[in-house]
């Protein structure tokens, strides 16, 4: 079998498995696979078929699904009469002829007994004249009395020299006389997928590799189907069909949100994959789609259901005994406080697509009253917090008096367990109450807990009841509820990088927070990070109160201090004086190094410091993972978080993107050569964002694509407005890129202008950051020995890889040992992947100096063998012949002298007894050539649909 990317995704045991049996011909051998619906159990006995068929061997299907007769021995007599038409050795009237003169002659009077007995004759007839295999397929489905002809033949009838292969779900009890295990000498159960073949099969079916979130959600989406090839593909194809993937740097990913990922196809396929053994029922899926209704929108209770009825037109299941039955037949779960759950997700989610015949409002309706028939709202609520859920979906069918206490009771209840519910249930809340200053009150809490957990999504919901309670007093009369909310709710929008601030989507929000002034100060940051517009922050923060710092909110006076760190040392220094505690040295170098970078979660933790809540999954915090992925030379692991940023930007709006890690996407794909992928993520990039990142990017981009010319001209205009919008944090990285390009090209104006304009910055900034970009640059531009030896040992300290990569140019320039720091470069290099950085800096640098540039490879260990290869030095070891390897190991003997003859020269043995010997003396295992892993699956035929007959298998 050859190495091909058509095998079978984690079925290659399974597959051999099959191919050995029916490569035995003249062997009288019966193998069962069996495993629950959807497994791939056709799959795996297709394939084995067909390694069975390019070995050498005949094999034969035995169709009993499209058999003629009454059920019982006719059908098989039918189909067996059928599959000797095809043995091809001028026997088939006289076999015929015998079958058809015992059953007319005996019939059924003996139990058929005597009729099966002369199928077996018959069977063991023409395999000895024609040696063939028989395949079976999906006897489950054919009639209980015709799987139980064929099993008693198997059984007690065996024709000899005839492998068999059966495929079949295991019988449940009921099934009587169904016991095909009795009849088998192996049974193959296959179970689910590794998470590895998952992740396989997906690649396969899309044709790209897959992020692991799009495995995790599809498998999370099956619950204990999960690694089942049929459920797999069947949410694949929904997400297909809903438009849900997104393709990003060759990638298939999965657009957020993730949940509610379902089965494709149409009702009696939901009852097959939901609930495999039973006949699907119409009334019991339209119970079951209700149901799923209601788990979706709030938490149901068994207690619930069975105090009532649900009015489905057209049936007359009541609602207890239909959740009787889903439960005993594993469609529902209830957990230790009897909360009802749908085990697959993926079913509940189809279900909720069919039509559902009863009125939803009324059945929510019908839960919350049964318990305010025994409870007060708040005691409701306290007691019952999943109450919510159905008071929400009741709507105005539901009194306010009664649904505002219970809703602001269910929260308190959740805030102490699960946040997140709390938030949404105090918006909740909020919908019902009229602005002023009880409502503010709530809108605080909310967003107070909201803030505390790190629930930037949840506090964003919450603008419509922001604006209409800002609405509702003059901007100066805000009390201290409403001035907390508005900046709670500007620094959510700052971490999701929202586009309700930044593009103005949600503008009667906008205007309302605009006119608040510490809340227009601390939105006014997103600007200076990369997040929408420039607004100058100083003019806008004009502080009532400026108390101690409390919680995770800055104060007025951190927002300027966040907000100077962007700029020049002017305005630094006061910022960083006006605080308790100034931010002095290493801290202020981190909180200039990540407003370099726009990482606002990096630089609200300098700040803030304990304050700041590092948890939550905000695109702030995504981005702060990305860049010190970036720093720290995991680059796959970067461009695997910007990736996700993305998608979750995409999913919000085309302006809800990090528009920064976009760059560093840019930036990465241009170091490892991939200057289409570069300029891809930049072109996303709109003109209005003017930040040094994103100019060093595209520098290098626009010289390895549009020349020297433009690419220098373009940069200084980024210089230029990075200068006039005062984003002085990271522009010196942009100069020195300059200074390195144009001293690679002999550019000497350039070259000059871009290191005056370092040192101005420097001077006017006056940062560690500044001072090494400074010092590598005169070292490049005036050959300066001295200062690239200072800088060295601060920037591996810094622990900024590319920049080291830049220091290491450098002293290949200007260094004692030039050739010594090109090895080292280059090998710095190839540890990134920073293919053009090789080929034209570093080349340039070497053929400038007169320097060897040597690119080694890495040394790469003796290739390992295969687990085929072992198992082939095994079977020798063990004295087989070539012939009995070969239908050991479902191939030609042809292929097995290939490979003997390939391990010879592996292993410089120079026959069979060296090879045994090598493997039994322990030299195999210290030459270091046994795999580590499971070797790659090897060719077992074209990939078939991974069902087990009909559409579910």
């Amino acid at each position: 079998m050859q190495q091909s990317e058509s095998s079978l995704p984690g079925r290659t045991d399974d597959v051999r498995a099959v191919a050995r049996v029916l490569g035995e011909t003249g062997t009288a051998r019966t193998m069962l696979v069996t495993g629950a619906a959807g497994v791939g159990k056709t799959t795996v006995v297709e394939c084995g078929r067909l390694v069975a068929v390019r070995g050498g061997a005949k094999v034969l299907r035995l169709g009993l699904a499209s058999a003629e007769g009454e059920p019982g021995t006719a059908a098989l007599v039918d189909a067996v009469c059928r599959l000797l038409a095809r043995v091809n050795d001028g026997r088939l009237p006289k076999r015929v002829t015998e079958i058809r003169r015992v059953e007319l002659r005996t019939g059924a009077r003996d139990g058929g007994l005597t009729l099966l007995s002369t199928i077996g004759e018959v069977l063991a007839d023409a395999a000895a004249h024609v040696p063939f295999g028989m395949v079976v397929d999906a006897v489950d489905t054919v009639p209980p009395p015709t799987a139980a002809a064929l099993e008693l033949l198997l059984r007690v009838f065996r024709p000899a020299g005839l492998p068999v292969v059966l495929a079949s779900r295991p019988a449940p009890p009921a099934a009587g006389g169904r016991h095909l295990t009795l009849a088998a000498d192996e049974v193959l159960t296959l179970g689910p997928l590794t998470p590895d073949g998952v992740r396989e099969l997906l690649a396969r079916r899309l044709g790209h590799p897959v992020e692991p979130e799009l495995v995790a959600a599809v498998t999370h989406s099956l619950g204990p189907l999960a690694g089942n090839p049929a459920g797999l593909l069947s949410v694949l194809s929904a997400i297909e069909g809903d438009g849900a993937l997104v393709e990003l740097d060759g990638r298939m990913s999965l657009s957020e949100p993730a949940d509610g990922l379902r089965f494709a196809g149409a009702a009696p396929e939901l009852s097959g994959l939901g609930w495999p053994d039973l006949p699907p029922d119409p009334g019991r899926v339209r119970i079951a789609a209700a149901l799923a209704h209601l788990v979706a929108t709030a938490e149901l209770r068994l207690e619930d259901l069975y105090r009532m009825t649900v009015p489905v037109r057209g049936a007359e299941h009541e609602a207890a005994r239909a959740v009787d039955q889903l439960l005993t037949e594993g469609v529902l779960t209830t957990d230790h406080e009897g909360r009802v759950a749908f085990a697959v997700p993926a079913l509940a989610a189809a279900l909720r697509t069919l039509p559902v015949t009863c009125d939803l409002r009324e059945l929510h309706g019908g839960i919350v009253s049964s318990v305010l028939d025994r409870l007060d709202p708040g005691s409701a609520g306290t007691g019952r917090p999943g109450l919510a859920g159905h008071a929400v979906a009741v709507g105005a069918g539901l009194d306010d008096a009664v649904a505002v206490p219970l809703l602001l009771a269910a929260a308190r209840r959740y805030a102490r367990f699960a946040p997140p519910r709390a938030v949404g249930v105090y918006g909740a809340a909020l919908e019902r109450m009229r602005p002023g200053p009880e409502a503010a009150g709530v809108l605080r809490q909310a967003l107070e807990l909201g803030l505390r957990h790190a629930d930037h999504a949840g506090s964003l919901a919450l603008a419509g009841r922001l604006a209409d309670c800002l609405a509702a007093v003059p901007p100066e009369a805000a009390g201290p509820d409403l001035l907390f909310s508005a900046r709670a709710w500007c620094m959510a929008a700052l971490h999701e990088h929202s586009a309700r601030w930044s593009a103005g989507e949600d503008d009667r929000c906008r205007a309302a927070v605009g006119r608040i002034p510490e809340a227009a100060g601390l939105a006014a940051l997103g600007g200076w990070y990369g997040i929408g517009p420039l607004t100058p922050v100083a003019g806008a923060v004009e502080p009532r109160t400026d108390g101690p710092p409390r919680g995770p909110l800055p104060t007025p006076a951190e927002t300027r201090l966040l907000a100077a760190a962007v700029g020049g040392r002017a305005g630094g220094g006061p910022a960083r004086r006006a605080l308790p505690v100034p931010v002095e040295g290493a801290a202020w170098d981190r909180l200039r190094g990540a407003a370099a970078y726009g990482d606002l979660a990096g630089a609200l933790e300098v700040v803030l410091a304990d304050r700041y809540p590092k948890v939550g999954d905000s695109t702030a915090v995504r981005y702060h993972a990305v860049v010190r992925d970036y720093l720290a030379g995991r680059w796959d692991e970067a461009l695997s978080g910007i990736r996700r940023i993305e998608l979750r930007g995409r999913s919000r709006g085309p302006s809800g993107a990090a528009q920064l890690a976009r760059a560093l996407a840019g930036e990465i794909h241009w170091m490892r050569g991939d200057t289409d992928a570069a300029r891809t993520w930049l072109e996303l990039i709109p003109e209005a964002v003017a930040h040094p990142l994103v100019g060093r990017a595209w520098l290098g981009v626009r010289q390895a694509t549009a020349g020297s010319d433009e690419a220098f001209e373009r940069a200084w205009q980024d210089v230029g407005r990075a200068r006039a919008r005062s984003v002085l944090a990271g522009l010196d990285r942009l100069l020195l890129r300059l200074i390195s390009f144009a001293s690679r090209e002999e550019r000497e104006d350039d070259c000059e202008r871009a290191l005056a304009e370092l040192e101005s910055l420097h001077a006017e900034v006056d940062s560690p950051m500044t001072l090494e970009s400074v010092l590598l640059g005169r070292a490049l531009a005036h050959r300066d020995a001295g200062s690239v030896r200072s800088a060295f040992p601060l920037v591996r300290q810094r622990g900024d890889r590319p920049l080291a990569l830049l220091a290491r140019e450098c002293l290949v320039v200007v260094g004692d040992d030039p050739q010594t720091w090109l090895d080292e470069a280059v090998r710095e290099a190839q540890a990134l992947g920073a293919t053009t950085y090789l080929r034209t800096m570093l080349a340039v640098r070497a053929r400038q100096g007169g320097l060897k540039l040597s690119m080694p490879r890495r040394r790469a260990r003796p290739a390992r063998l295969t687990e085929d290869d072992v198992r082939l030095i095994d079977l020798v070891s063990d004295g087989e012949t070539n012939r009995r390897i070969a239908a050991r190991m479902a191939c030609s003997e042809k292929t097995v002298e290939q490979r003997l003859t390939r391990l010879f020269q592996r292993t410089g043995c120079r026959s069979r007894a060296e090879l045994a010997a090598f493997r039994l003396d322990g030299s195999l295992a210290r030459s270091g050539l046994l795999p580590d892993v499971p070797a790659r699956a090897a060719d077992v035929g074209p990939v078939v649909p991974l069902g087990d007959g009909g559409p579910l298998g």
